[in-house]
């Protein structure tokens, strides 16, 4: 009738590679055999989990998807005594699914195909995948178990709730959620209602690591049968949750619950029950106390999300070593901060490219800063070549008065002289704007945009503030110096230069982007939440000329819920526009 054995189970929060097969199967059995000594009866992986998410167009190369098929068969051999559900690309010959197999004792038991295939904001798997429209059950030591993808627990009356009223105690998703800030939270309180309205333990299995663009922030979930917390694993590092579950109580709430008898039981025709042998038996082990990690703080989460796609995107592509512009400003003090976090100082270089709009404060200033991280600290003057270039031109610009050319060139120069040393000893050029330059065009093509990743282009200019103060919270010391904090932000690039003098005051820029960028408000909107029409007029006109220096930036870690690049897709040819 119920379980009466208490079912162990592991939540493997891993860190896979988009297309390292072999790699990533080698992790899996790791965590196999580690979940074996554990006696971990029921095991899950997150989410594509030996192909890496999301493969994209690797999905079009018919070798690809046969490898994936050819590790699957070996990880199935590794499963005596466990049941395993691992993510990876199922092929009937004809179409491919993103699927979740279900191997016990050597053998692929079941196949579950992901129904609800997520199409907007990063995601894009209908062009990929076929859907597939069976729910499944299984049944290990009495318990009935449910199996569904990430989109699919998203959904009210999605496949967890016909398992459920399938008869499954236990609903077991495997994802690839990835994270913006506030995501957690809002997929907690998700996991909590669907186990609640269904009367189901609910254990949600995430993935954990950088991909491009994209952090995948872990912090997988049990919530039991009444929408109570039960375990939660650490955020944005890899780890193995477990847990002791007496499934008993899902019988004795249902009772008290009327409401699964009220609903159609049409759908339960279809679902899929697959019959483990030999899954029974109790095994003699010592209880297992549940973990619950607690969660990070909004500016500690945000930054760690930093820290980690930063560290994932240079050494899954191959680099050890970073470069790193400093001026003395706040967005370079905490791009070079994330930077030592993620690889260690040992593998930062900072480099000061003084002009004759330097100031003194802003070389004392990244000199402190490299000396308080422990980084290898370069100064390259840049006025000779500068000037150099401005005699080169001098016959071509004759008549016509020095402007915002002259400014570029000076960021052109310090982007490549950042490249050469690039190409030289192999460092990776991290470029330091944030997204409110990045939204408004105040940044130069092929200077200060030029590099291979970009830390901070989620990151508005007011949350960079919070983030270089929380730098130095975290270690209860001046790592970024104050007067980074207190002084105008400036590209000293002519004389006197405010930033702000172009953009605005910062603490009215960034909402009104907000608005525009990750809300869609019209300026009319904008405007009824009291801001100036015309600096809404104004900021939005730079919003949408920018464009196509936006198309031509690197990639950069996604933050907010709107992310400029995969998330947020504007043609760049676009005559529309509003007011």
């Amino acid at each position: 009738m119920y379980p009466i054995n208490p079912l162990r189970i592991g939540l493997a929060q891993i860190n896979p590679t988009v297309g390292d097969l072999s790699g990533n199967t080698e992790k899996i059995l790791t965590y196999i055999e580690r979940a074996r000594g554990l006696g971990v009866d029921l095991l899950a992986f997150p989410e594509l989990a030996i192909t890496g998410y999301p493969p994209e167009d690797l999905l079009l190369k018919p070798s690809f998807i046969e490898d994936n098929l050819a590790c699957l068969q070996s990880i199935a051999g590794e499963t005596r005594g466990m049941i395993v559900i691992v993510g990876f690309v199922d092929c009937d010959g004809n179409d491919i699914f993103n699927a979740a197999a279900l191997l016990h004792d050597g053998q692929v038991a079941g196949v579950y195909r992901k129904m609800y295939l997520p199409n907007y904001g990063v995601f894009d798997e209908n062009r990929y995948f076929r859907a597939g429209h069976r729910p499944l059950v299984f049944s290990v030591k009495g318990a009935t178990v449910g199996l569904s993808i990430c989109e699919d627990i998203w959904y009210p009356a999605g496949p967890p709730e016909t398992e459920a009223l399938a008869g499954a105690q236990l609903a077991v998703n495997i994802s690839a959620s990835p994270y913006h800030a506030g995501k957690g939270l809002a997929r907690e309180r998700m996991l909590a209602t669907r186990a609640a309205d269904s009367v189901i333990v609910v254990a949600f299995c995430n993935l954990v690591g950088g991909q491009d663009e994209l952090v995948f922030d872990g912090g997988s979930v049990i919530f039991d049968e009444r929408g109570e917390l039960l375990a939660r694993a650490r955020q944005f590092e890899e780890d193995l949750l477990l847990a002791d579950l007496n499934l008993q109580g899902v019988f004795r709430q249902r009772l008290h619950d009327p409401r699964q008898r009220k609903e159609e039981l049409s759908d339960i025709k279809q679902v899929e029950r697959v019959t483990l042998s030999g899954t029974d038996e109790a095994a003699a082990r010592s209880p297992v106390k549940p973990r619950v990690e607690p969660r990070l703080e909004a500016e500690a989460e945000v930054y760690r999300a930093l820290v980690l796609g930063t560290r994932d995107y240079v050494t899954k592509n191959g680099f050890r070593q970073v470069v790193i512009g400093l001026s003395g400003g706040i967005d370079s003090s905490l791009t070079a901060a994330i930077a030592v976090d993620a690889l260690g100082a040992e593998n930062v270089t900072g480099v000061f490219m003084p002009s004759r709009y330097s100031s003194a404060e802003s070389r004392e200033d990244a000199e402190q800063l490299a000396a308080n991280l422990g980084i290898r600290f370069l100064v390259i003057p840049i006025d000779q070549t500068f000037q150099a270039y401005l005699d080169v031109l001098a016959e071509s610009f004759s008549g016509v008065e020095p402007d915002v050319t002259e400014e570029n060139i000076q960021a052109r120069i310090r982007g490549n002289i950042l490249m050469a040393l690039s190409n030289k000893f192999g460092w990776l050029v991290l470029t330091t704007g944030n997204k409110s330059e990045l939204a408004t065009g105040y940044c130069t093509l092929y200077g200060d945009m030029a590099g291979g990743f970009a830390v901070i282009k989620d990151v508005p200019k007011m949350l960079v503030y919070a983030l270089a103060g929380h730098v130095n919270a975290q270690v209860g010391r001046e790592i970024i110096p104050q007067r980074v904090f207190d002084k105008a932000p400036t590209a000293e690039l002519r004389p006197d230069q405010k930033d702000e003098d172009s953009l605005g005051p910062y603490r009215v820029l960034d909402p009104i982007l907000h608005a525009y960028v990750e809300e869609d408000r019209s300026l009319e909107e904008i405007v009824s939440l009291g801001f100036d029409a015309d600096d809404v007029r104004r900021i939005v006109r730079l919003v949408d000329r920018a464009e196509y220096k936006r198309r031509q930036a690197p990639p950069g870690v996604k933050i907010t819920p709107r992310a400029f690049g995969k998330d947020r897709r504007v043609p760049i040819t676009n005559r529309y526009r509003e007011g």
